[in-house]
């Protein structure tokens, strides 16, 4: 008769049983070759059996190819060697289940020596659900990183310092860099100055106080890229807090396209706004009512001074002749108003021109009067812009002869020329007709009062009446090329002192 057990070995075994029976991992143990002796319910539910029917089986049965034949090897080949694949470590197995289906479980197996054999634990835990959520967080990530990198705009994400952890292929083509070359890198390489000099401040200033110029605001900024060009673009910024940081995203939209179509807009309203009376005005006086006259008045007038010479008197002849000089004066003014008429469509393609080469060319035709008149022209250098040549020439002649025309007969006649580049906004230099330059023609001439300054640029209007020759229409001329050019033209003067021309010309232009 075997001794009945001691209670506290009895109390230890129904507390183990209880344990196991109410585990949540599964728990099997095996003999010597495999063969399955116990199965807590966990175990039997993960595999999708009932405990009975895999008692006494062998324990590959829960295993799927190649792992199921390969098995009972596997067991030889530890007894021999001692070396175990996963006896006494842990990992991840995949098992089978009684449907067929296979899943993926952390498996761990543990070795003891009873008195009489060895056994082998193994604790099966389930991560189905883990591979389940892992693949879905896979799948999201993998979706996410598609779109941004597919995403039209460019997007990327620095750390607090301001170093570039993430580029999407759209912002690295945008500044014309490769990705590569910008992780790792500071953003304010893709920043003109004087941004780029004040980002690492801006950082530190916005995580002392909090206070934000652009997170979490759209707005207009400059960009930089990889060749020194400077390219407008709406930045807007995100911020988000990870677990043991901050990040910043960056959403980087192209606008260069919407700013040429604003400058174009720009100008087109601005030509439309001041041609619209100029075009009624030489609607009005060159139309047929007034060129048909002109030309009876030309022929007949021919007619009298030849054919009918003998029988007018001198004083006659004298008359025919004001009347025929009137009317070549009324001819060219005709032919002004055609020469004004034709700068208001753009006859030739835009091109990048030298304006001191043009003003010496300039110069070199008024050579004649500059000498004669012992006028003195100080200049500095002018820039290349993109321009029309040759209205840009006739823009720099009817400004140098009126300083020369209108000069004081007791001073000698100084005009000097410079020029300065100018922005009409800032941060915004690779704008077409964003940068201008400012050229300034002055002279030390008889002036004029400013309180006619909105006059001098209309068409016929002369403030010196008929002392000097001309139809007064020479500035208006000059407006409208500058106008053409993106820019425009003001005067700044003093009676008895001289004038101040002040030309703007945009240096870049829209290609049509």
């Amino acid at each position: 008769m075997e001794p009945l057990p001691h209670p506290q070995n009895l109390d230890d075994q129904i507390r183990l049983k209880a344990i196991i029976d109410t585990a949540i991992d599964g728990i099997i143990t095996i003999d010597a070759r495999g063969i399955i002796e116990t199965v807590n319910p966990a175990a039997a539910r993960i595999f999708g059996y009932l405990p009975e029917e895999v008692i006494g089986q062998n324990i590959s049965m829960l295993m799927p190819e190649p792992d199921k034949s390969r098995h009972d090897q596997y067991m030889v080949n530890y007894y021999k060697t001692g070396e175990g694949q996963i006896i006494g470590k842990g990992r991840e197995v995949v098992g089978q289940r009684k449907d067929g289906s296979v899943f993926p479980f952390l498996l761990s197996i543990s070795e003891a020596r009873l008195k009489d054999k060895v056994i082998f634990t193994g604790i099966v835990h389930d991560i189905s659900q883990q591979k389940k959520a892992e693949r879905a967080q896979r799948e999201s990530e993998n979706k996410i990183n598609s779109i941004i990198e597919a995403a039209v705009d460019g997007i990327i994400t620095i750390d607090p310092r301001g170093i570039m952890e993430m580029v999407n292929p759209s912002a690295a083509r945008l500044f014309g860099y490769e990705a590569q070359e910008l992780l790792g890198q500071n953003i304010s390489m893709l920043m003109p100055e004087p941004d780029h000099s004040r980002h690492d401040a801006y950082m530190d200033h916005y995580h002392r106080t909090g206070q934000k110029k652009i997170i979490g605001i759209g707005r207009e900024v400059s960009g930089l890229k990889k060749d020194g060009t400077v390219f407008p673009l709406y930045l807007s910024i995100s911020e988000v807090q990870l677990e043991d940081r901050k990040v910043y995203t960056g959403f980087i939209h192209d606008i260069t396209h919407q700013k040429m179509s604003e400058e174009r807009l720009r100008r087109y309203a601005a030509e439309l706004e001041r041609s619209n009376g100029e075009l009624q005005d030489f609607a009005y006086v060159s139309s047929h009512d007034l060129q048909e006259p002109l030309r009876k008045i030309q022929a007949f007038g021919d007619r009298l001074k030849n054919k009918e010479k003998d029988h007018l008197s001198a004083q006659g002849q004298d008359y025919i002749d004001r009347m025929l000089n009137a009317a070549v004066r009324m001819q060219n003014l005709i032919n002004d108003l055609l020469t004004f008429s034709r700068v208001t469509t753009k006859s030739k393609p835009f091109e990048k021109v030298n304006l001191d080469v043009i003003l010496q060319e300039v110069l070199s035709d008024l050579e004649i009067t500059i000498e004669k008149t012992g006028t003195v022209i100080e200049r500095t250098p002018l820039p290349v812009i993109e321009a029309e040549p040759t209205q840009i020439r006739q823009l720099f002649q009817n400004l140098i002869s009126n300083a020369i025309k209108f000069r004081r007969e007791e001073a000698t006649p100084v005009i000097k020329i410079t020029s300065r580049l100018v922005q009409r906004r800032a941060h915004l230099t690779s704008t077409p007709g964003d940068e201008h330059v400012e050229i300034s023609i002055e002279d030390n001439g008889i002036g004029f009062d400013e309180k006619y300054l909105d006059r001098i640029f209309n068409i016929f209007q002369r403030l010196e009446g008929q002392k000097y020759e001309g139809s007064g229409i020479g500035l208006a001329i000059c407006r409208k090329i500058a106008t053409r050019h993106g820019g425009d033209i003001t005067a700044q003067s003093k009676q008895g002192v001289g004038t101040r021309f002040i030309i703007t010309l945009a240096t870049k232009h829209l290609q049509e």
